[in-house]
């Protein structure tokens, strides 16, 4: 690739990252942004599809008979925080930084993979026909984003998804599982010996989600990890409470599936648990798959990932990489380095090459 070809790919990437800062696209409302994603592949004389709020395109000469790279990040943000103290809607390019809602998490992958799609948007000796996805919803795990699209796609046999992880490659990644638990007691007048305190009886439970600990762990992503997030109990100060509902934050390892928890934790406690959804799967690449092969040849580290993305949603092999740094997603003043930008689009494609 020339000098320059690649200068006109990351300016076209800049100014489309500096144009979707500048369109609200919190989760479920992102018809602004998918908009103009499609506005810039129809500018290129490239066929985009949309699917509720998820744009997405197919290489020139696609061919059922090859198989198929799903290149995917997202274009919904979360909604900027009180410490804000940059307008988060105005793209600031100042000393080597891009600041704005949106910029590291996810809108510098995405621009950039997609940077990488029209580079060898044209090319007809591909091994593999190239999608470029922008899902929605991801933020939120909705079920109108990558999940929606999915079914539209036809057949993927493995995908790049674009998130935050300084270019290092987290082949791996925790699960979800979000339980709802009751403690059930009986109420009664707090003056007198009445009733069940039910928040008592959750102590116990309480408890035992802070001290459980799974047996086996993951070389990868360590161990099985329960937080309880969330507590509710009582009406007013003189009525003991009947019930007490209380919420726990799992994050899961390979090495056990959502039921085996669950099942675990009922085993253990002494209240009703119900898991809200069983859809967060963790998720692995093999080493051996020659997209991690050829990272590895081209320098990468790669690393188990502790966050979740819609990689967890995919039924296929999937990488998780892309320019940025997670700790940067969702903080006040989010940003992301101009020359991380170039780095992605070039680690990208000379990724891509060994393979295609």
């Amino acid at each position: 690739m020339s000098k320059q070809e690649f200068t006109s790919l990351y300016d076209d990437a800049l100014s489309l990252l500096k144009q979707l800062i500048g369109i609200p696209s919190f989760s479920k409302e992102e018809q602004g942004t998918a908009i103009a994603l499609q506005q810039f592949l129809n500018s290129r004389n490239i066929l985009s599809k949309r699917c509720i709020n998820n744009v997405w395109a197919v290489n020139k000469h696609f061919d059922s008979n090859k198989p198929t790279i799903l290149l995917n990040s997202h274009h919904d943000t979360v909604k900027p925080n009180k410490d804000y103290t940059l307008d988060p809607f105005t793209a600031l390019e100042k000393d080597g930084k891009l600041y704005g809602l949106g910029s590291n998490d996810a809108g510098a992958s995405l621009v950039s993979l997609l940077a990488v799609f029209l580079h060898f948007y044209d090319r007809d000796d591909l091994k593999y026909n190239l999608v470029f996805a922008a899902s929605a919803e991801e933020e939120i795990s909705g079920n109108k984003g990558i999940e929606a699209l999915l079914p539209e796609l036809g057949k993927i046999d493995f995908a790049i998804v674009g998130e935050p992880t300084k270019m290092e490659m987290a082949i791996a990644e925790k699960g979800l599982m979000v339980v709802d638990c009751i403690c059930k007691g009986k109420s009664g007048h707090a003056a007198r010996d009445e009733g069940d305190n039910a928040i008592y009886k959750a102590m116990n439970c309480l408890g035992w989600f802070k001290n459980y600990t799974f047996s086996k762990t993951s070389p990868l992503l360590g161990p099985v990890k329960m937080t309880v997030t969330m507590i509710n109990a009582g009406t007013q100060h003189n009525m003991v409470p009947a019930e007490c509902h209380f919420t726990v934050d799992i994050r899961i390892n390979e090495c056990y599936t959502h039921e085996e928890i669950l099942e675990t934790i009922r085993q253990h406690v002494h209240c009703d648990v119900e898991a809200r959804s069983m859809r967060l799967r963790s998720s692995s690449i093999s080493l051996e798959h020659p997209i991690i092969k050829s990272g590895m040849q081209a320098g990468l580290k790669y690393y188990g990932s502790l966050t979740l993305s819609d990689k967890a949603l995919m039924p296929f092999p999937a990488l998780k990489m892309g320019p940025g740094d997670s700790a940067r997603s969702h903080t006040a003043d989010e940003f992301i380095y101009t020359d991380e930008i170039r780095e992605g689009i070039n680690t990208y494609i000379e990724v891509l090459n060994k393979i295609l």
